[in-house]
């Protein structure tokens, strides 16, 4: 009998596991290494596993392992994140599974081990897919195909594109202009118009100076292109009046958009039925990967998303994947656009987006003269516009220039797409975010709230319980009670709007639990503040009890009532505050009959409906 070769043993201790021991010392066969699956080791299994798929250069990581496939819609391939199943496919594609000598199928407790593997599988980061050049700091333009390790998105089918090696000023206003022509038809809010008589419609009057519209709109194009070499940029809202804005072209703009940075048919999804199912779609989509993500008919709507505030300035950001219990942490780098008619975005989300306004001027939009084939133009001209819009990009990247008003989180795109348009005399579309945050209804509320205060109290110390009744009335339009006011005033310390900002001015140490006594103080001059914003806040809530927008509702959750004292006790039960049903009773608030526990579980209610009703 012959010593074993491989465990040693006369006779063998194993022999079927030693014959496959000895096919892994064979040529690989077909270029494919083996998989040894050994019942009583799978972990190894999925560790060897892993070391083949990481090796291959096909998956990559997209808080789980996805690869690269054809799309069904269009030309463009997604991300598809592996299953169980995609697992043991992809193991047979690309190893020769064995087990006893013998070829085997990969067990699923093996590909699950596998998919467990978080922050192990030696995969490289995908941020996305893009079709559009990659861009470098120096001003190159890069046309290749495969992974970039540098921004970590996928390059496929990008196009050749001749710039000039040096643009001039010159060169650069001409590229504006060609992207301008072909834009005028559409109906930017603030752009000077003519009729056009071949036409048959009014069209943008280049004779005029450019508006900020049309010029977020060109940035927006310009930052698309750029996203997938940015880091972080922020995206387009497309927004037309409430009731006489459907048809002015806001999907158009947008599809246009698509076409010309990526050579894309775009896929508009809905935002669905609330906040929740809108964070759902969204994570849905930015999981595939795609360069671009259309929301569209987010109509009449005040829009929250702590998912799609932090997707705009976080990298990477955390979601959750759907149908499972955990959170990953997410590259993307795709650019986000929104259109609907009467949007309003909240404070935190204003910041975060380029505002586009189109006003077609008349009753019916859908009506105006357009020329069929418009996306299919924009097609045919792809190469041409992507070159304009890339020699206005590095025209700024070799020019030294000044820079626009800051914007935090974005100073990178800045500098690359917002600055070289101001050098060619177009306003800075950041300025637009100070208009869109005076829309936030929530701003509107406390603006007008500061602006009552200050003429019923100026700068006197005042209790929550003493506030004169118009200051009252606009905290607390539904008659909630003492308790809900308090709390409310006691959210409001350290904000700064409309030229005031609210502070505590100490407790009173009385055993009654008068309540902390708060002041508000001027911090900018008339005119700048409450004076005047006030009394358009006013007329945006002529009905103040509809439900929907009252600011004051988000302070419900807070621990404890802001008329509570240095009472020992008091200091216990602070965690108690508005969720225990004996609230009043445990924070002793001040006695009168409407601070019960009544009046925190109606708070609580009107919270939710709240938050059912308005993003």
């Amino acid at each position: 009998m012959t010593v074993c070769t491989v465990c040693g043993g006369d006779p063998c201790a194993n022999p079927s596991l030693c014959r496959a021991c000895c096919e892994a010392d064979k040529p690989q066969q077909n270029g494919k290494p083996l998989l040894i699956i050994d019942p009583g080791n799978l972990p190894t299994v999925a560790i060897n596993l892993r070391d083949i798929l990481a090796n291959s250069g096909t998956l990559y990581n997209r808080g789980t392992p996805a690869r690269i496939t054809p799309s069904s819609s269009d030309a463009m391939p997604v991300a598809t994140p592996l299953t169980t199943h995609g697992v043991v496919r992809l193991a047979h594609e690309l190893s020769r599974p064995v087990k006893n000598g013998e070829p085997a199928t990969v067990p699923d407790r093996v590909a699950n081990m596998y998919l467990d593997m978080q922050g192990e599988w030696g995969l490289p980061k995908l941020a996305g897919i893009c079709t559009t050049p990659i861009l470098r700091d120096d001003g190159s333009v890069v046309s290749a195909e495969g992974y970039d390790l540098a921004t970590g998105v996928y390059c496929h089918g990008i196009p050749e594109i001749a710039v000039p090696e040096r643009p001039t000023h010159e060169q650069a206003q001409i590229a504006l202009q060609t992207i301008r022509d072909t834009f005028r038809t559409f109906p930017f809010a603030d752009a000077a118009r003519r009729f056009d008589v071949a036409l048959d419609v009014d069209i943008v009057d280049h004779g005029e100076p450019i508006g900020i519209d049309e010029t977020s709109f060109v940035c927006a194009l310009l930052t698309a292109i750029c996203r997938p070499s940015l880091w972080l940029a922020p995206g387009l809202l497309l927004n037309a009046p409430a009731i006489s804005g459907a048809g002015s072209g806001k999907g158009l703009l947008v599809r246009a958009i698509g076409m010309i940075a990526y050579g894309a048919h775009l896929r508009p999804f809905t935002p669905g039925n609330d906040r929740h199912e809108m964070d759902k779609r969204l994570v849905a989509e930015i999981m595939e990967g795609k360069p671009i993500l259309a929301m569209d008919n987010v109509n009449a709507t005040l829009l929250r998303s702590n998912t799609l505030a932090s997707l705009l300035t976080e990298r990477p950001a955390g979601v959750r994947i759907l149908g499972q219990s955990r959170m990953v942490t997410l590259e993307h780098a795709s650019f986000i656009a929104l259109t609907g008619n009467g949007l309003t975005v909240s404070e935190d989300l204003a910041r975060r987006f380029l505002y586009c306004e189109l006003d077609a001027h008349c009753e019916d939009p859908e009506r105006r003269s357009f020329e069929p084939g418009f996306i299919d133009s924009i097609r045919m001209h792809r190469s041409g516009l992507l070159a304009a819009a890339l020699t206005i990009w590095r025209w700024g990247r070799q020019t030294r220039m000044k820079r626009g008003i800051p914007l935090g989180s974005f100073e990178h795109w800045g500098v690359w797409v917002r600055d070289p348009l101001l050098a060619l005399g177009c306003p800075d579309p950041v300025d637009r975010i100070r208009q869109i945050k005076e829309r936030d209804p929530a701003r509107q509320r406390v603006i007008e709230m500061f602006g009552a205060w200050w003429e019923a109290h100026k700068d006197n110390a005042v209790r929550a319980a003493d506030l004169a009744p118009e200051v009252r009335e606009i905290i607390d339009p539904s008659q909630r009670g003492r308790q809900y006011v308090a709390r409310a005033v006691q959210g409001l310390i350290g904000t700064r709007q409309g030229g005031f900002t609210l502070e505590r001015v100490g407790e009173l140490p009385n055993r009654r639990k008068a309540g902390a006594p708060y002041r508000l103080r001027q911090v900018s001059p008339p005119g700048h503040g409450a004076d005047s914003s006030a009394s358009s806040a006013a007329s945006a809530f002529g009905a103040k009890s509809d439900g929907k927008t009252t600011v004051f509702a988000a302070t419900d959750g807070a621990d404890a009532p802001a008329d509570a004292t240095d009472d020992p006790d008091v200091i216990r039960n602070t965690d108690l505050g508005a969720n225990s049903e004996n609230s009043a009773e445990n924070v002793g608030l001040d006695v009168g009959g409407a601070d019960d526990a009544d009046d925190a579980d109606a708070s609580r209610n009107y919270a939710d409906r709240r938050d059912e009703q308005v993003f």
